[in-house]
């Protein structure tokens, strides 16, 4: 009877080590391939090294964890900065001013106050300048007037990452997150690199006539990203979204939903529950089953070649 139940006991393990192989290669696949797990970092589209973008659109993006850069052609151009500069003067009076004025500096960050903006750089007239050379932001110059400075993607990006890797708690972080849906003066606060998925803080900035430029640069827990475009706050988002990998249930005109070119649906977590399912007297369905299941996606974008080889 002993040796009998042994050589069951080996028989039923068999099935239930191929299937938690199989399980656990589904949810390998899910985040080798791009799936859109929990804070993921989105993934920009390049060409040969670069983000591809209208000439009117600058881009830039940094993931936090391997250091991969990508960014337009144009990424280190120094534009307009509009009210992301707030960012350089905040982090200043966080550092040097008083407690009042850093009360201020929050606000100013979450509403993008121009009122506070002004009266903050009246009384701290280097913080741009200083900002920029204590974080080797090279196309961001201060103007005698805030609104007048300049800066790049490719300097919001390095800023926001520097930021991120001294203290994640820091409070232009935690003002970026807690970013007010409508501005100051009334401006929604709901586009441009602000509709990746994974983002967790955003500085908006736009034009006095809303139109003529517009800018976000954004953080999630792994990546930053930054983007400016001469024009209005749905190129922006249309550029942005353009220039990243779609995530998954996304509208992509000519194509089906969520999938790039050259890309297929693979349906992850149903590969996952049959393998389950072939372990002998057992379910995909019983509850212990089910937590395993929910954290693997429920499809995977997987190139078309690729796709006859797996179960």
């Amino acid at each position: 009877m002993g040796k009998h139940r042994l050589e069951k006991r080996r028989l039923h393990t068999l099935p239930r080590r191929r299937a938690a192989v199989a399980t656990a290669a589904a949810a390998a696949a899910a985040t080798m391939l791009g799936a859109p797990l929990a804070n993921a970092a989105p993934t920009p589209i390049t060409q040969n090294g670069t983000i591809p973008a209208p000439p009117r659109t600058q881009i830039s993006f940094q993931n936090s964890v391997t250091g991969f850069h990508a960014g337009t052609t144009n990424e280190n151009e120094s534009r307009p900065g509009l009210s992301i500069v707030k960012m350089y003067i905040a982090d200043y009076v966080f550092a040097h001013g008083t407690p009042e004025d850093q009360a201020q500096a929050t606000q100013m960050l979450r509403f993008s106050d121009d009122r506070i903006a002004s009266q903050l750089y009246a009384k701290y007239p280097n913080s741009i300048n200083d900002t920029a050379g204590a974080y080797g932001l090279n196309q961001t110059h201060g103007a005698a007037h805030w609104g007048n400075s300049t800066t790049s993607t490719a300097d919001s990006v390095r800023y926001l990452e520097a930021k991120k890797h001294q203290n994640p708690s820091d409070p232009v972080l935690l003002a970026l997150a807690s970013a007010s849906p409508v501005a100051a003066d009334g401006y929604r606060q709901d586009y441009g690199t602000a509709t990746l998925p994974g983002v967790l803080g955003t500085k908006f900035g736009w034009s006095d006539d809303r139109s003529s430029i517009n800018a976000t640069a954004s953080y999630g827990s792994d990546f930053s990203v930054a983007a400016s475009t001469y024009g209005n706050a749905q190129q922006l988002t249309n550029d942005v979204q353009a220039a990243f990998a779609p995530a998954p249930g996304s509208a992509v005109p000519g194509l089906a939903p969520g999938l790039a070119p050259g890309m297929v649906d693979y349906p992850a977590r149903q590969a996952a529950a049959n393998a389950l399912g072939s372990i002998p007297g057992s379910s995909a369905s019983q509850p212990a089953a089910q937590p395993l299941l929910d954290a693997i996606p429920q499809s995977v974008p997987v190139p078309a070649p690729l796709r006859p080889l797996l179960p």
